[in-house]
């Protein structure tokens, strides 16, 4: 069952357009883990400075495992600097419906 996880990063806000770039930087080498299976970085459109991450992994423990590894600890320091705070969710999907195919 796939699992996704989910960030609430609050980002110094005149460091925004940073933070995005470092993001995609860090995304990439992410995607490269075989049990990554696709990240999403959304910003907030109430709340200034804060943006989430939305990233599926194929199990817990695989994500917990990469969570904890030491490249993952570098891609954390990188975006130390642009975050004021945050919180982390780990979810299970239950159902995922993709867009109904419309009658020819």
């Amino acid at each position: 069952m796939t699992h996704r996880v989910i960030l609430r990063m609050e980002v110094f806000p005149e460091l925004a357009a940073d933070f995005e770039r470092t993001w995609q930087e860090v995304a990439e080498a992410i995607s490269a883990e075989p049990a990554n299976l696709g990240q999403t970085l959304v910003r907030d459109t109430e709340d200034e400075g804060v943006y989430w991450v939305l990233t599926d992994w194929s199990d817990e423990p695989r994500f917990r495992a990469f969570e904890s590894s030491p490249q993952h600890v570098l891609h954390r320091m990188r975006l130390k600097p642009y975050r004021r705070g945050g919180a982390m969710y780990v979810t299970e999907v239950v159902r995922h419906l993709e867009p109904a195919v419309p009658a020819t």
